[in-house]
């Protein structure tokens, strides 16, 4: 298996399959970060590509194979961001409906503990909500992301004292809002 690097020089000189292992290998985190910031699948989905489409065409200007992932994280971030300002500008025409296709069962965990994680998860993007967008930007990032301080404070071009600052502010608003939805919560 080629490191990013590699994939990175590959894709640079056209290899449409280094490109395809590239977006295969980050495509996940990518649609994390999107789905963070979109908190609707389609949309994530469309940001995502989106993105993709960037990072293709900005692979050629990146400086060093080591800062890959913090720039394409960065992009994705900003990507999310100006969709988001656009998404607000415009209202829907209309709302359409879409039908799922049946699932298949899966052989994972029983549905009571699935509706638990379910539930749980439900009740942090309920309490990321309730969030400054200062302080839901650094738990995404620190915690849903796993991105280091270091990498955050690159990003957001912020002294690294600052963002371990404004991450233990985040954590303890967090927690208050998750006991505040769910007084029980933890209990």
């Amino acid at each position: 298996m080629l490191d990013v690097s590699d994939l990175i020089e590959r894709c640079r000189q056209d290899d449409d399959l280094a490109w395809e292992a590239l977006v295969r290998r980050t495509q996940g985190r990518v649609y994390a970060v999107a789905y963070s910031y979109m908190r609707n699948r389609e949309e994530a989905r469309d940001a995502a590509q989106e993105i993709f489409i960037k990072v293709y065409r900005g692979l050629h200007t990146l400086q060093g194979d080591d800062v890959f992932m913090p720039w394409l994280l960065r992009l994705a971030r900003n990507c999310c961001i100006d969709r988001l300002r656009r998404l607000k500008v415009r209202t829907p025409e209309i709302d359409v409906a879409v039908e799922d296709a049946p699932e298949i069962p899966a052989s994972g965990p029983s549905p009571e503990a699935t509706s638990i994680q379910g539930d749980r998860v439900e009740l942090l993007y309920r309490a990321l909500d309730e969030l400054s967008d200062q302080s839901r930007e650094i738990i995404q990032m620190k915690d849903i992301q796993e991105l280091k301080l270091s990498e955050i404070a690159e990003m957001l071009s912020l002294p690294l004292g600052t963002v371990k600052s404004r991450s233990f502010r985040a954590r303890i608003e967090l927690a208050a809002a998750v006991r505040q939805l769910d007084p029980s919560y933890g209990a």
